[in-house]
């Protein structure tokens, strides 16, 4: 049923493994055992993008990336990528981008970068699947303290929805957020994974937040449509999970690390919650190279003195 779905998502891995080459669709279509008209029909119809386009706003934004995080120069980063010049280049950056590269790599700031495509999901696996699942046994949540220092957030809080595919489909454009925070990974705070989801409370609602964690002092560009927010130093409860299948495991996973921390009483271990504003939950989702993980902020109770009264 999500043949295409698996298919295109190999075509999109293998561009963005050879970005620094020339993609050839008639070798990734043999390889598929389609035409190569075939292959972006399908493309197109997925992604929404021609072949050609996703390559070029996927090159553009790894070049951008390497202006910012290396000293190469620009015309090597060009050629790099595939433009005939740096004046091609240029023309190409200033078009996706509205700043030159010079001034780009002289003070970087956020910019809507293309983020890797996705149309192959853990649900069209489970489809694929089904009926011939194998039995997952996946260990239990871990559970660990750690100290996150003062930090801000900058990111949107969205309070009408609790969860992450509610957060999407709520008016908010996956591809220009991400884009934007992939941009600014460089600021993350150290420690902490870059793009960050989570939850936080007003009034006894909760809500659902996406943004990333930047140092306690950051005084640069916010991005438009989002806000920046001061959070204090606190401990927090990790709920974590090691290094998983995204595809075959995300879901499982999630659900074992979500009902051990929402249903964890921090006093068996001398804490009390510390979720009233303005801090905030985590999560963190890098399946292959983190795992999964919630984070709940917690303090010791207050004890009061006896006063022998």
């Amino acid at each position: 049923m999500y043949e295409w779905n698996e298919m295109v998502q190999l075509m999109i891995d293998w561009v963005d493994d050879n970005l620094t080459s020339t993609p050839s669709l008639l070798n990734m279509s043999m390889q598929l055992g389609y035409s190569p008209y075939y292959c972006t029909k399908q493309f197109h119809a997925l992604t929404g993008m021609t072949l050609r386009d996703y390559v070029w706003t996927r090159r553009i934004s790894r070049a951008a990336l390497e202006l910012r995080d290396t000293d190469a120069r620009v015309l090597d980063i060009a050629v790099k990528y595939g433009f005939s010049s740096q004046e091609a280049f240029t023309r190409a950056f200033v078009k996706a981008f509205q700043v030159t590269p010079h001034a780009y790599r002289k003070a970087p700031r956020p910019i809507p970068l293309a983020i890797r495509a996705e149309v192959f999901s853990p649900y069209h696996y489970l489809i694929k699947e089904r009926g011939n699942m194998r039995n997952i046994h996946l260990q239990q949540a871990e559970i660990k303290i750690e100290r996150i220092p003062a930090h801000k957030f900058i990111g949107i809080w969205d309070g009408s929805v609790q969860y992450y595919g509610e957060f999407w489909d709520n008016g908010h454009d996956c591809d220009d957020i991400c884009g934007t925070l992939t941009s600014m990974s460089n600021l993350t705070l150290p420690g902490q994974i870059s793009q960050t989801a989570g939850w936080f409370y007003d009034n006894g609602k909760k809500g659902y937040l996406y943004g990333i964690p930047v140092a306690a002092d950051y005084t640069g560009e916010i991005p438009a449509g989002m806000k920046c927010r001061d959070i204090p130093e606190s401990d927090y409860l990790v709920f974590f999970h090691p290094p998983f299948d995204y595809l075959k495991d995300n879901g499982a996973v999630m659900e074992v690390v979500e009902q051990t921390a929402w249903t964890f009483d921090p006093e068996s271990i001398g804490y009390v919650w510390n979720e009233d504003p303005p801090f905030q939950d985590y999560q963190r989702h890098y399946p292959e190279g983190y795992g999964y993980a919630v984070l709940r902020p917690v303090k010791k109770p207050l004890i009061l003195a006896d006063t022998g009264k």
